[in-house]
């Protein structure tokens, strides 16, 4: 099988070493890539948002499978311009894809299919915003509507603050505050058989204690020792099936990765947010758990062939990644700065890195090129013994001036 994965993030450097990995995988290729997957897959210069530009790529390469990483893709239609073309693709089309691309929409959906999720107002006026936030009180949950990496939702008790965001995002939505853990899950769905992975749970507050601000993600966890052990069927049961249930319904099937935000509330499991792709940094430990080779589970879920797949098969081990961040990330960060100690810290075992932000400069050397620079990913028997493997693989790393979260799963680690 011949694959194209589309991005040049963590994430998309997790999915490229697992396809690296599958016996069924006789060519893999990347677009645009980083300086990391480079080492895994043929990488190529194509704007991962131009869906001409991806289906010709394809085309040339002759893909059995094209895989879409990021959000902006599927939002932009880059699916649907390569189902047009005939290649099997994993990932939703646009329709679909707005489930993450509007949280109005996706607000719609759930209520359509009597999903659990946090009572809200959509506000298109200064009016509407104060009405909103006068009704629910702090702490104040805001969230712009369309896409914003991660970024586009303040979570405060400070009035002020949650006002000047909900005006400065324009259409937002204003929900009640959720509280609990919260808990990541995915599941790869043909828009009729839903397979649920296994959660995880992600960091995404900048510095430690969940101090800081909001981020696209500092590190994750999997498993998550004090979930409950029915907590994947009840998502499936109340969550995911009746999501992908009502896009058909719709006439908009939902297929590829369908991610679940969840908190555990007092009132029970409510959703905070879909996505439509695989999570950044989860997907880093839950494909290092992850046994089955992955691309002819892809490759089913992206030809309507998913009841056939077998269940999944998962390590007994834990896994833990904590993210090394830029100069002033999630600010405007500092690009350019060499990684040293990339090797060194390959040599942990159990320990690999996974590239975000990196390129390699006119000498050959990996540098920083954005917010996220590297997820360091171990496994371990457990929790304890995978954080040990990741933080000494993250000590082993120079990057001038970056930062990184140093209580990634240290409670689940202790519990």
């Amino acid at each position: 099988m011949k694959v194209l994965v589309i991005g040049g993030g963590a994430r998309e450097h997790a999915l490229c070493r697992s396809l690296s990995l599958d016996p069924d995988v006789t060519a893999l290729h990347c677009a645009p890539g980083n300086a990391g997957i480079a080492e895994v897959a043929e990488t190529h210069p194509v704007d991962a948002l131009d869906g001409a530009a991806v289906a010709e790529l394809a085309a040339s390469l002759r893909a059995d499978l094209v895989v879409i990483g990021p959000e902006a893709p599927l939002v932009a239609g880059v699916a649907d311009a390569l189902r047009e073309r005939g290649f099997p693709v994993f990932g939703p089309s646009a329709e679909a894809a707005r489930l993450e691309g509007s949280k109005a929409f996706a607000k719609d959906v759930m209520a359509s299919a009597n999903v659990p999720t946090a009572r809200a107002y959509v506000c298109a006026t200064p009016e509407e915003v104060d009405e909103a936030l006068d009704a629910f009180g702090p702490p104040y949950v805001v969230k712009d509507d369309g896409l914003a990496a991660g970024k586009g939702v303040v979570v405060t008790s400070d009035l002020a603050a949650a006002r000047e965001h909900a005006l400065a995002c324009g259409r937002v939505v204003i929900e009640e505050y959720l509280d609990g853990p919260e808990v990541s899950l995915f599941a790869i769905t043909d828009g009729e058989t839903v397979l649920p992975l296994t959660p995880a749970q992600d960091f995404k507050r900048a510095l430690d204690g969940d101090e800081g601000p909001n981020t696209g993600g500092m590190g994750a966890y999997s498993p998550l020792p004090w979930a409950a052990p029915k907590l994947v069927d009840e998502v499936m049961e109340s969550v995911l099936q009746p999501t992908v249930d009502e896009l058909r319904r719709r006439g908009t099937p939902f297929s590829g990765l369908l991610y679940a935000g969840l908190a555990m509330t007092s009132r029970g499991v409510r959703v905070i947010e879909f996505n439509a792709r695989f999570g950044d940094p989860e997907t880093q430990v839950v494909l290092a758990r992850l046994k089955t080779p992955l691309a002819s589970v892809l490759l089913n879920a992206a030809t309507g062939n998913l009841a056939a797949e077998p269940p999944l098969n998962w390590s007994d081990d834990a896994a833990v990644t904590v993210v090394i961040a830029s100069h002033n990330y999630p600010g405007t960060p500092r690009t350019g700065d060499p990684i040293e100690g990339l090797a060194e810290a390959a040599e942990v075992d159990k320990a690999h890195v996974l590239h975000a932000g990196t390129r390699r400069d006119e000498d050959g050397r990996v540098v920083s090129a954005g917010g996220r620079v590297l997820s360091v990913t171990a496994t371990g028997a457990d929790l304890a013994a995978a954080r040990t493997r990741a933080y000494e693989a993250v000590s082993r790393i120079r990057l001038d001036g970056s930062h990184h979260r140093t209580d990634i799963a240290e409670k689940a680690a202790s519990a």
